[in-house]
């Protein structure tokens, strides 16, 4: 094989890469915070809810988990439009991360309030606490605790699915992968840094969720 490395573009392209990063950064922090944030609501719906509110989330969930992420995209940036809803590539992508990640982190988060011990909610109904009040000062935070490593995982999955969003001209990461392929024609090696920056980003979104894991969750003292 006679192929010759070159990455001298890198150079002249830094700018782009930098962009995309900095894009793909802020897509993964609004998705994650509000996406988490959904999940919370639709699993509180769907484990303590309103039996009317239930098959609701239900559906929502079952939809999104059971179609892909790119049509997702195209849907909320090509239909909504036709409903007088314009969106922006960037807030077309940030609309989709969060309703796709509010539904799968809503299931995990469900796991976790179905593992509270009865006697958490017992507890909270002596204290003359409401259904929902009991879910937020006795349950969400132990349930959180439990399922945090399965939740962090999910959105580490998410920010590497978010390389899609180039496809409705998101100028992310891998737009940027694609459009030095474009100019440069080196394909491989545009592929390669953005691979890497992907793997760099990916490990350290998941210590800094172990971080804030650590920050929130009170540590279980050793017995």
């Amino acid at each position: 094989m006679n192929y010759q490395f070159e990455f001298g573009w890198l150079l002249e392209y830094y700018p782009q890469i930098i962009k995309g990063i900095g894009i793909t950064v802020q897509l993964i922090a609004v998705g994650a915070v509000a996406g988490i944030s959904l999940g919370i609501c639709c699993a509180w719906a769907r484990a303590l809810g309103p039996a009317w509110l239930k098959p609701v989330v239900a559906a929502y969930v079952e939809l999104i988990r059971n179609t892909p992420f790119l049509i997702q995209l195209f849907f909320i940036f090509f239909g909504l439009p036709s409903l007088g809803l314009q969106l922006s590539e960037l807030q077309a992508a940030n609309i989709a991360m969060i309703v796709n990640l509010g539904a799968y982190s809503c299931e995990i988060i469900r796991a976790g309030i179905q593992a509270t011990p009865r006697g958490q909610f017992e507890a909270g109904a002596s204290l003359a606490m409401t259904r929902f009040e009991t879910f937020r000062h006795v349950v969400l935070v132990p349930s959180l605790q439990r399922i945090w490593p399965a939740l962090s995982s999910q959105v580490v999955i998410v920010m590497l699915g978010s390389a899609v969003v180039s496809q409705i001209a998101a100028e992310d990461l891998t737009f940027a992968a694609n459009f030095i392929q474009s100019r440069t024609f080196r394909a491989f090696e545009a592929y390669i840094v953005s691979t890497i920056i992907y793997l760099v980003l990916a490990i350290l979104l998941r210590q800094a969720l172990a971080i804030v894991g650590g920050f929130i969750f009170p540590r279980r003292t050793a017995r």
